[in-house]
């Protein structure tokens, strides 16, 4: 995609690693992982789902219910989604802190009292 789209976009798109289901007007079902969010939509990888632009689909990310959408652009493996109701803002906030990172943010663990090997 090129840098030129990129300013066409209403709102800015926040990096991302949130499991998903992606469901076609087929009915085919697999998992995807979405890599980046906005209210109006989301980029998407699967190797398993095959999407051409114009295709409506339902996104259903961890967490949340599913999101009727419509695929804009294909590029290998990478989608772009266009949302069919924009998303409330403090529900990608809150999808951008819990999935920021694939891993979930360890809580430091206690004071621990370090061994020493020989």
């Amino acid at each position: 995609m090129s840098t030129a789209s990129h300013s066409f976009r209403r709102s800015e798109r926040l990096p991302v690693v949130i499991p998903a289901r992606c469901r076609t007007r087929s009915g085919f079902a697999d998992r995807l992982a979405i890599h980046d969010i906005s209210r109006e939509g989301c980029r998407v990888e699967s190797l398993a789902i095959t999407l051409h632009a114009g295709d409506p689909v339902v996104i259903t990310p961890e967490m949340l219910e599913g999101l009727c959408g419509t695929v804009r652009w294909v590029s290998g493996n990478s989608a772009g989604i266009e949302f069919a109701t924009p998303l409330y803002g403090p529900v990608v906030e809150h999808l951008y802190r819990n999935f920021r990172t694939f891993l979930p943010e360890q809580a430091a663990p206690a004071a621990r009292t370090l061994r020493l090997a020989a």
